[in-house]
């Protein structure tokens, strides 16, 4: 891997959740990834806070109050810190309405350094109670920053609305697709999800997948595994306790190398994908070689490309889900040829060694206009 132009010294934070929180989650993992994808480019990538930022009610006032001199502290911390070593840039992974940066915009304004977002996003439908305030730091951040990452067409959009003048540019999601490209050996009827197990979005998800198995034909050959666990782990397995046990593999969580190797073994990959930002799940599936069945919505569509690496549904729709899992069961030309061009639309625009490089020339840029 070509080192940068010129190595960086790159302050980062996640106010929703930092690299090294214990809970494993897509943001997690996409933090980790942009990191790892920072650092292959020779910068040096510090983690400048901890603090989750993250007020999940609209009227948790006094959290807000709390949160607002937790910040500022840390903002003092940071300071003495940077006392003798001030980073060339501060950059932040997904501000949003319930978790804004309350640390970086004061700290780039006192230093001078370009602030950079990735994953930011705004809807003024979110202006609700404490969250409008929230939001309305988000938006100064946006307004302000050097250089906004969008990994989403509908994180763009909703950023150029919201500041027409705005410095943003898409970024994809991507992965290290290597822990994934070992020769598929799919099993009959194989299903498998890889899912946390929490309240919201996720439980939705589940609900529609487990309603949706019920929809299928008695005698269609299918087992489902299930790799995750959560704080809702019982309320997951009761919206699958009319289904027959013998079915349902709850396999827990798993090492990149378990969820690889169970990748391998599947068929289809099944996750409804209620509310997903885009899922990097989806992305790990479809380069292991595994066809997806997921609903067309949010940011799913951005990663899965329907009749070409997986079939999309609409939103909601259980009888369509269902039909799509049948198709691929029982479709193996049709199987195959999603398989296929999943491992090469994933390798083609979604490859780790191609975020590294784009992303580096975009950063050299803002230090080198």
């Amino acid at each position: 891997m070509p080192f940068a132009t010129r190595p960086l010294k790159i302050a980062f934070y996640a106010p929703l959740k930092a690299p090294g929180h214990p809970a494993p989650s897509g943001d997690r993992l996409m933090a980790r990834m942009l990191v790892a994808c920072l650092e292959a480019s020779g910068h040096t990538v510090t983690v400048a806070s901890n603090l989750r930022a993250y007020l999940g009610r609209p009227d948790d006032v006094a959290g807000w109050f709390a949160l607002q001199g937790a910040a500022k502290a840390e903002c003092r911390r940071i300071e003495a810190a940077w006392a003798g070593a001030v980073p060339d840039m501060w950059f932040c992974y997904h501000p949003y309405y319930k978790a804004p940066d309350l640390i970086g915009p004061s700290l780039t304004q006192r230093f001078g350094l370009p602030y950079v977002t990735c994953e930011a996003s705004y809807s003024a439908r979110r202006n609700i109670g404490i969250w409008a305030e929230m939001q309305a730091r988000v938006l100064a951040m946006v307004k302000g920053a050097a250089l906004n990452l969008c990994l989403t067409e509908r994180d763009r959009i909703g950023l150029l609305a919201a500041d027409p003048g705005g410095k943003v540019v898409r970024f994809p999601p991507f992965l290290d697709s290597k822990p994934f490209l070992g020769d598929p050996r799919p099993e009959p009827g194989h299903l498998v999800t890889v899912a946390m197990m929490r309240a919201g979005d996720k439980l939705q998800s589940y609900g529609l997948l487990a309603q949706a198995l019920a929809h299928l034909p008695e005698k269609l050959d299918w087992r489902l595994s299930v790799a995750g666990d959560g704080p809702q782990r019982a309320e997951v397995q009761a919206l699958f306790a009319g289904l027959p046990a013998q079915r349902i593999a709850w396999v827990g969580q798993l090492s990149q190398q378990a969820v690889a190797d169970l990748l391998a073994r599947a068929a289809v990959y099944v996750w409804p994908g209620s509310g997903e930002a885009y899922g990097l799940a989806y992305l790990e599936a479809q380069a292991a070689g595994v066809p997806v069945v997921a609903q067309g919505v949010a940011g799913v569509p951005e990663v899965v490309a329907d009749r070409l690496t997986g079939l999309l549904t609409a939103g909601g729709d259980v009888a369509a889900f269902a039909k799509a899992i049948q198709t691929l069961l029982t479709d193996a030309p049709l199987r195959t040829r999603l398989a296929k061009a999943a491992r090469q639309r994933v390798q083609e625009r979604h490859e780790m060694a191609d975020a590294v490089l784009r992303l580096d020339r975009l950063l050299q840029g803002i230090v080198h206009p």
